[in-house]
């Protein structure tokens, strides 16, 4: 039985859930906005006061790594690793469009044939984005990608699309396709990380805790000032 602490901050709400053999024994979340630097240690503290109470170790820590938010990306990806070296536990890193993904199928039946489009809002009009089946086996890598109304048309000629994320309601406004069904609401969340967090620690998938970056997929853009500061 893995003892796993889950760090999520890779989109506005900032997460964390302490999870147990399948079981969520504690967790926190806000969904206010990005105060990530301002809670997260809070949250990591209460959890693991929960565990020291509850005579439980931690066995590992999980973070999402993205793509996502570049501040909370790495806001949370250094927490978690400096979480790991101090327990001396090792260190598992969640995608974050496959955890979106989790997280819709945890919602509802959907047939076997469905496809999954995870996307996480970028500037203007493009996305991060990826396409799983059920078995999130990856039939479209993480990429990010400027939509329009041909984005998934061939995807989409032969099969349903669950399009879902903080970027589907700009999907909804320019893809028309009877195969695409879009999503509203779903968000990474530290308590839907337990069953991929799990299944990395049982097959011993764990990333590196000094040189491990954040699943960025394009580089920062730094927004130019519109007037110099003297």
């Amino acid at each position: 039985m893995a003892n796993i602490l889950n760090i999520e901050t890779s989109t506005s709400v900032c997460s964390v859930a302490l999870g147990s053999d399948g079981q969520i024994v504690d967790h926190y979340e806000n969904y206010d906005g990005l105060n990530h630097a301002t809670l997260l240690s809070k949250y990591i503290k209460d959890v693991l006061e929960t565990a020291a109470r509850k005579e439980m170790s931690i066995d590992a820590i999980a973070v999402s790594i993205g793509p996502g938010s570049y501040t909370g990306l790495r806001i949370g990806l250094s927490q978690a690793k400096g979480l790991s070296f101090g327990l001396g536990v090792p260190l598992i890193g969640v995608n974050t469009l496959q955890l979106l993904t989790v997280s819709t199928m945890f919602q509802e039946f959907f047939d076997d044939d469905i496809l999954f489009a995870p996307m996480i809002d970028a500037r203007r009009m493009e996305v991060y984005t990826a396409v799983y089946n059920n078995a999130l086996t990856p039939l479209l890598e993480p990429q990010p990608m400027i939509l329009d109304e041909n984005s998934f048309e061939e995807l989409l000629s032969n099969h349903r699309l669950v399009i879902m994320g903080n970027g589907s309601e700009k999907a909804s406004k320019v893809i028309n396709n009877r195969n695409a069904r879009f999503i509203q609401g779903v968000k990474p969340v530290a308590v839907d990380m337990l069953a991929l967090s799990e299944k990395a620690y049982r097959e011993n998938t764990f990333i590196d805790v000094a040189y491990s970056t954040p699943l960025y997929l394009k580089d920062f853009q730094a927004t130019v000032p519109k007037k110099k500061v003297l």
